[in-house]
């Protein structure tokens, strides 16, 4: 007897995208029962892999090139977007703006200019809403490299424009917003796994700006830097999200209003995971490695929330908690870490074959 199996995984960040591990998990399913019905639904959370996800999830969604945009470190990187039915843009902070792309961390200068870059693309094609990822960035500016590509001027004391960078923050003396795009009219929202404020022992440089390569003092000049931007820009510095992604979540807050919402929930809104989930009898999920956070916020543990009363699984590249349920690790298939990450496609799909056989 045939069964639905709903694959919905994360990415398996720096190794494949969440379309890329519901494929090989699939294609390994199949290698044991190739008369199931198969359901492909990538997730994300607002961070890397987010258009990836929407674009396999939503019909009719088209990619859209923004050109060349600023890098975080100012070398020149391809932007895209993706354009929904309904005449929404989808943009992904990682995809312009993203830690990877930079040469080597430069905490107090990398800049999201280029997000604003591809926003400008999008509005410029006539958007009438958006959404934007946030999640991976390689800065802490608060958005002002973005918001500055938008129309923004950050000025200093001598009449100039601010450096890029959350280091430039700090000698603002003054917003000039005349020259600000407007927001689009269907309103513009935010998609983030964290709550962090923007500022404080849990906001976006302290949590944050280690992982970016701050310094202890790099990470209390960069919360000073944004308290003075707060302080100009005005808005709400302690509402949840506001330090998503070096402080971004804030920045588009204050000067666009946008709306700050779990970047999982929405995706799997958008791709229609709900109504997959409710017709399967098995639903599988996975990301690079499933610890004690997981089930507490993250795309796996919402996944797994929607699959009460029916079978459940999670392949993993590491698996350090209880899944409450069947899991497989591809570190235990291949032996070790570096062997599992060295053809992480090919493990998934020996998991897929495991997950086949053993839940049937």
């Amino acid at each position: 007897m045939s069964a639905t199996v709903v694959i919905a995984p994360d990415s398996f960040k720096g190794s494949l995208s969440a379309r890329e591990v519901a494929e090989a998990i699939a294609e390994g399913w199949r290698s044991v029962r190739p008369d199931d019905d198969l359901v492909l639904v990538p997730q994300a959370d607002g961070g890397e892999g987010t258009l990836d996800a929407i674009e396999a999830s939503v019909p009719g969604s088209v990619r859209r090139s923004a050109g060349d945009v600023t890098g975080p470190d100012g070398r020149r990187t391809p932007g895209e977007w993706l354009e929904l039915p309904d005449g929404t843009a989808v943009v992904e902070l990682a995809q312009s703006s993203g830690l990877p792309l930079m040469r080597e961390p430069d905490p107090l200068g990398a800049t999201t200019r280029g997000l604003g870059e591809v926003i400008r693309a999008a509005l410029d094609a006539g958007a009438t809403s958006l959404v934007i990822g946030l999640g991976g960035s390689a800065s802490t500016d608060g958005g002002a490299g973005a918001l500055s590509a938008l129309g923004l001027l950050l000025i200093d004391e001598q009449g100039e424009l601010v450096p890029e960078g959350g280091r430039g923050l700090a000698d603002i003396v003054d917003v000039h917003r005349d020259g600000l795009a407007p927001a689009p009219a269907g309103g513009v929202t935010l998609l983030t796994d964290v709550t962090a404020p923007l500022l404080g022992p849990t906001g976006a440089a302290a949590v944050f700006g280690p992982q970016k390569g701050a310094t202890p003092a790099q990470v209390t000049r960069l919360d000073a830097a944004l308290a003075h931007f707060a302080d100009m820009l005005g808005g709400d510095p302690a509402r949840p999200g506001s330090g998503a992604a070096g402080g971004a979540g804030y920045g588009f807050a204050a000067a666009w209003g946008a709306t700050i919402v779990p970047g999982a929930d929405r995706l799997a809104q958008l791709s229609g995971l709900a109504e997959a989930v409710a017709r399967a009898d098995v639903l599988l999920s996975g990301e690079g490695r499933f610890d004690d956070q997981s089930l507490t916020g993250k795309v796996v543990g919402r996944v797994l929330a929607l699959g009460a009363g029916i079978t459940t699984g999670v392949i993993a590249g590491q698996v350090t908690a209880p899944t409450g349920g069947w899991s497989a690790s591809l570190t235990e298939l291949a032996g070790s870490v570096e062997v599992a990450m060295a053809d992480t496609a090919t493990w998934l799909r020996a998991a897929g074959a495991k997950a086949a056989r053993e839940l049937n």
